[in-house]
């Protein structure tokens, strides 16, 4: 039951982690991006700005160019982490909750699931809370991934950048929140 535990939290840390990778060349790697339906003209992947359409050709996993309409970038990258971290989630504690549930399934991996399930769910009002106290802060927008020993906190500002003070209250924040050391949490800004 133990590897279940792990694989569930496993799968939400694969999950969640593909959404905050290290900031590399100005474009944050792994970053969701959602599908509209809506037609229009497409800006290059470069001339967009955020809260634009923009068309990023052809796509990297099958070579197609995206037919089914534009991408959304800006703001829209907090809705679409926050719905994937969600996603991610729910499937973990769906199948911690099946674990629990088995008719065979003895004490042990009952209160296994159990703690796996309250796990998760201390990450998630964490996350809330750094994501509220980073916004109540004046930054425009703000998602933040837990993981066992590390968070990730992706934040966008005004003028689009981080500085020393900026990385200092969001790092305040979620130390206190989490009781995890400075080096065990990322901050980047959101491109």
């Amino acid at each position: 039951m133990a590897v279940l535990v792990l694989s569930a939290v496993a799968l939400n840390w694969i999950y969640t982690g593909r959404e905050v990778q290290e900031a590399s060349g100005g474009k944050l790697l792994g970053e969701a991006q959602l599908v509209s339906g809506k037609g229009g003209d497409a800006k290059p992947d470069g001339d967009a700005k955020p809260g634009e359409e923009a068309n990023p050709g052809p796509s990297e996993e099958t070579g197609a160019p995206p037919d089914e309409g534009m991408i959304y970038t800006g703001s829209d990258y907090f809705a679409s982490a926050r719905l994937t971290r969600q996603q991610a989630r729910d499937n973990a504690i769906s199948l911690l909750q099946e674990a629990a549930e088995q008719e065979n399934a003895d004490a042990n991996v009952a209160n296994e699931a159990s703690q796996g399930i309250q796990v998760l769910a201390s990450y998630t009002l964490a996350e809330a809370q750094i994501e509220n106290l980073v916004t109540a802060k004046g930054y425009t927008d703000c998602v933040a991934f837990m993981g066992d020993e590390c968070v990730s906190v992706v934040v966008s500002t005004k003028s689009g950048e981080l500085t020393a003070e900026d990385v200092a209250k969001i790092t305040d924040i979620t130390m206190t929140e989490t009781g995890l050391p400075a080096g065990n949490i990322k901050i980047m800004a959101a491109n």
